[in-house]
């Protein structure tokens, strides 16, 4: 056991470097207003007060927090559709379809959100095709569709992945009992397949929620910056204009937004375990 506990020295020291010292950076430097040195600061909450008395700033808040509720909820629509397909298929076709889905992702989020720059353009492919049926002078790049759709594309495969776990691991013998008992397919599906696959729905949506809205390169490169949203509001505090407090403290609002989301998301899981155990 000490052995065990002296092999984890090194990644207590790493996590230590990267995950709790800039976090704690980041704290520090939203309760002070001394820019960027931290050498001689005074504690003030004028950020966090800039940031909820503005209209403007909760308005991008609420935005980026819908358009990510937008694309949970088409990942979802589109997502559970595809993994139950899969769930259903043979080994060897479960693991062509996994592959196809994972294929993607092996290349950068970045380069694959460039791609469709190129398709969405006015010269683009989509626009070629929209122009066969009258549809040409249909603005799509620059728009919050655009924005939408970058985001369900590059997020699609974690929602699918996470139910096409929980679907796989379900035990089947529990279907043919429904289907002896005289339960229609529907009603299997309402009372056995939906119950027992929440918890990869949950995950599903925790893993496309949170990364949906805190993005900033998608909005910033199909959004041409005419769509603004939270993560690009972090990134212009500290790259552009230079306020490195204002910007920590928006991070670290945005921090205990997920973490409020996930307390959450965990507290239904744990309810969700305990129905099935009773």
């Amino acid at each position: 056991m000490k052995r065990f506990s002296q092999l984890a020295i090194p990644y207590i020291v790493w996590a230590a470097l990267m995950l709790v010292l800039p976090m704690a950076l980041i704290a520090l430097y939203s309760f002070t207003n001394q820019g960027n040195s931290i050498i001689a600061f005074s504690f003030t909450l004028e950020h966090y007060a800039k940031f909820f008395t503005d209209p403007d700033f909760l308005l991008i808040l609420w935005r980026s927090i819908l358009i990510a509720v937008k694309t949970t909820i088409i990942c979802l629509l589109l997502g559970y559709p595809a993994a139950y397909f899969i769930s259903k298929s043979s080994e060897k076709v479960q693991n062509l379809l996994v592959l196809g889905i994972t294929i993607p992702m092996w290349i950068n989020m970045l380069v694959r959100t460039y791609a469709w720059i190129g398709l969405l353009s006015e010269d683009g492919l989509i626009q070629r095709i929209l122009s066969i049926f009258g549809l040409g002078n249909t603005e799509l790049l620059y728009t919050e569709g655009a924005v939408l759709l970058g985001m369900v594309y590059n997020f699609l495969p974690f929602m699918i992945l996470q139910i096409q776990t929980s679907l796989s691991k379900m035990d089947n013998s529990l279907l043919e009992a429904s289907a002896d008992l005289g339960a229609s397919p529907v009603q299997t599906f309402r009372r056995v397949t939906l119950p027992l696959s929440l918890p990869g729905v949950i995950n599903g949506i925790t893993l496309v929620f949170l990364p949906a809205v805190s993005s900033f390169f998608i909005p910033k490169l199909l959004g041409g910056g005419q769509y603004f949203l939270i993560g690009n509001m972090i990134e212009n505090q500290f790259i552009t204009v230079g306020e490195w407090n204002f910007g920590s403290a928006i991070s670290m609002i945005m921090a205990v937004i997920m973490m409020l989301l996930m307390m959450a998301v965990r507290k239904i899981e744990i309810r969700n375990q305990g129905g099935k155990e009773a």
